[in-house]
């Protein structure tokens, strides 16, 4: 098999784990703009965050526990904004921001719930 497909892909949407669903809207809201486009339930157990092209969906799971490893890895065009407006909201960094030999300047941070995501800037070559 060559991996090749005969369809293409459509929205391809990571969904994360978390213990309060609105703590987590407002920290993605604060940091990323993303706004809730859908919401499920009351009281709300799953919801939709949308920004541009990026999307992430959210389920309560009073019982979550974070995985020790990164959730999610998402592009930006100014990493350095990014990680600027995780500190302000207080969220944890895991990885500070540093350029990479493979091309990337990178950091990582845990959302409220402990996710980890990872957020990337391609380096000008």
């Amino acid at each position: 098999m060559t991996g090749e497909t005969s369809f293409r892909l459509g929205r391809f949407a990571p969904t994360l784990g978390v213990r309060d669903i609105d703590a987590s809207y407002q920290a993605y809201n604060a940091v990323f703009g993303l706004q809730k486009v859908f919401s499920n339930g009351d009281p709300v157990g799953f919801m939709i965050l949308k920004a541009g092209a990026a999307e992430l969906h959210l389920t309560l799971q009073k019982g979550h526990h974070a995985a020790p490893f990164n959730v999610a890895h998402l592009m930006v065009d100014d990493v350095d904004a990014v990680h600027a407006r995780c500190v302000a909201q207080g969220l944890r960094i895991i990885k500070r921001v540093q350029d990479k030999d493979y091309g990337l300047r990178a950091f990582v941070f845990a959302d409220p719930d402990g996710n980890r995501i990872d957020v990337g800037q391609a380096l000008e070559r």
